[in-house]
């Protein structure tokens, strides 16, 4: 990889990491950059409408780092129920790791942008809909009925997505640990029962 291209990636990941931490809004350029260790000319460079561009790819670059962890967790799985209460425990473990002060890292940047920034509002739809695709085709693996599938994933990732703000407001993993064991017990009844007889 370029040093340029270093560069840039480092904006990207520096730019999730605070964005994760103090917000969109509460997260300056010169924050991005001091974290990132990168000269403000590749800023600009790789980054022409600046913030809301760095916004759209650390959106893009966390959404793809979450969905290869849990495209790796659906191919260590043998359940969605597990699949979905194993990624759960890791979210929680990093949020433990923070002491509660990262949140998802996409959701606190959609909050803030989406309803006036559409090239943010598509990156966020995107990544969401790849998370939720990821756990529907764990679902419809072990034969739930396509609209159930579908359904169930959607209101996965709602379920979770509530669970984190829950989390750093009430400084604890249990909302999330709470509505993973609900998750995978409804997950484990839309499975049809494979026993003979």
């Amino acid at each position: 990889m370029s040093a340029a291209a270093k560069h840039r990636d480092a904006i990207v990941q520096s730019a999730v990491a605070l964005f994760r931490k103090q917000g969109y809004a509460g997260t300056g350029l010169s924050d991005i950059l001091g974290a990132s260790g990168a000269p403000k000319g590749s800023l600009y460079y790789y980054f022409p409408n600046g913030k809301i561009s760095i916004g759209v790819a650390a959106i893009e670059f966390a959404g793809n780092k979450v969905a290869a962890t849990l495209e790796e967790l659906a191919r260590q799985s043998d359940s969605p129920s597990r699949l979905i209460t194993q990624y759960c425990g890791l979210l929680a473990g990093w949020m433990k790791q923070s002491e509660f002060r990262d949140g998802c890292p996409i959701t606190t940047t959609l909050l803030e942008l989406a309803p006036e920034h559409e090239d943010i509002r598509q990156a966020g739809e995107a990544a969401f809909g790849a998370w939720a695709c990821i756990i529907e085709q764990a679902l419809l693996r072990s034969d739930v009925e396509a609209s159930r599938a579908h359904r169930l994933s959607c209101m996965a990732m709602a379920t979770i997505s509530g669970a984190l703000v829950q989390m750093r407001v009430q400084k604890s993993a249990t909302p999330l640990l709470d509505a993973a064991a609900e998750l995978g017990l409804l997950f484990e009844t839309a499975v049809p029962d494979r026993r003979p007889g």
